[in-house]
């Protein structure tokens, strides 16, 4: 089988459902986002294992995991796939994968120091890396949001988005702690 299939040479591209539509139509921009988050995650996940770190590895790996699933639903618009396809598809499976996102977010919030003001993104190569991933992320769920709200894919991919900022946030601030790097912290320009 070959990479290429010169299908899209004339602007489109096909949905899991068979479906061609143009590749600047909203699904196409939503899994580009998603993509491009996991690739920058990928990124992250190398500088990580360079530094011996375990925890966020594991999160991380199951993270991208996830934002494959999520691939899958967007690509597959709920009111035109057939119940197969909805099914082997589906992301309705958001709460105990949203609430692992919050206890991971909860067990770093245990190890850092309290927030007290705005930080710059910052605290090494890694750390650097996980905030870009985190405003991919908040770009991911921007691109999603129409989608969900005219049903095209899963409420829950929306909310497991939002959540993941949040967990890449403390991922960052954890990674920049355990390699001993300083957060940059906002200061008013004079």
């Amino acid at each position: 089988m070959r990479i290429y299939t010169k299908t899209g040479d004339k602007g489109t591209s096909s949905l899991f459902n068979g479906e061609r539509r143009a590749k600047d139509d909203d699904i196409f921009e939503a899994l580009g986002t998603t993509d491009e988050l996991t690739s920058h995650i990928g990124l992250a996940l190398e500088y990580l294992e360079d530094n011996g770190e375990t925890f966020l590895i594991e999160c991380l790996e199951k993270v991208q995991s996830c934002l494959q699933d999520i691939g899958s639903n967007i690509a597959t618009p709920r009111e035109r796939a057939s119940e197969c396809r909805r099914d082997q598809t589906s992301f309705d499976i958001d709460a105990c994968l949203v609430k692992e996102l919050e206890s991971w977010i909860d067990k770093i919030d245990e190890s850092l120091p309290r927030l007290t003001k705005f930080i710059l993104p910052s605290g090494g190569k890694a750390s650097a890396v996980l905030h870009v991933a985190r405003t991919v992320c908040r770009r991911a769920e921007r691109r999603v949001q129409p989608l969900t709200r005219d049903h095209i894919c899963d409420d829950s991919v929306g909310v497991y988005l939002n959540r993941l900022s949040d967990f890449l946030f403390n991922a960052a601030r954890l990674t920049a702690k355990n390699e001993g790097k300083r957060e940059k912290i906002y200061t008013k320009p004079q």
